[in-house]
């Protein structure tokens, strides 16, 4: 069920907002500069290739109008007949890390997918980290990935209770497809 302890400090600055088109370059850069060219080989990136992020789940945080963070959210299939969302990536301009603004962002985002009707989240990710907002095994034990992962990172938080109940076999992309401008830079 889903968690939302008050943990992080708190970081006043940022404005969380709906990502818009023009994050995009920022978003990017933010993107590289946090995960480097190895971003475009993880597993979880099968699952986003050529696909728009899922309705009304893409938030992009400004500080003092410079994009600092970013958080995404895909549509997805967890095994047969259960819809879920997969988070990622999130990322934090280095220079204000460990100031909680990540924390703030998943919250944001989490009550978002809860508020849009979303039963379950998928991430591969710091358990530690992640256990704060709720994620743990139970419910991605008897779900596989599209390529490597290590299973011990590989989570899930119920939104809604019994959302992954029974939930086996592969997880796949069900989001949109896109043709514009980050399909074009990703093929480059």
């Amino acid at each position: 069920m889903i968690q939302f302890a008050q943990t992080d400090p708190c970081f006043g600055g940022a404005v969380i907002r709906q990502e818009t088109s023009q994050d995009f370059f920022a978003r990017e850069a933010l993107l590289d500069l946090s995960f480097g060219a190895e971003r475009w080989r993880k597993t979880c990136e099968r699952l986003r290739q050529n696909r728009l992020p899922a309705e009304g789940l893409a938030f992009s945080a400004h500080e003092n109008g410079v994009l600092v963070g970013t958080l995404r959210f895909w549509s997805i299939a967890a095994g047969d007949g259960h819809d879920a969302l997969l988070l990622g990536p999130i990322a934090i301009d280095p220079f204000i890390r460990s100031r909680g603004l990540g924390g703030r962002m998943i919250r944001h985002g989490l009550y978002a997918a809860l508020e849009l009707g979303h039963g379950a989240v998928l991430l591969v990710g710091d358990a530690p980290y992640y256990q704060r907002f709720g994620f743990s095994r139970v419910g991605a034990e008897n779900l596989d990935l599209p390529g490597p992962v290590d299973r011990a990172r590989f989570l899930a938080l119920e939104l809604q209770p019994g959302a992954l109940a029974g939930a086996s076999g592969m997880v796949r992309a069900t989001g949109a497809f896109t043709h514009d401008a980050e399909f074009l830079l990703r093929a480059a």
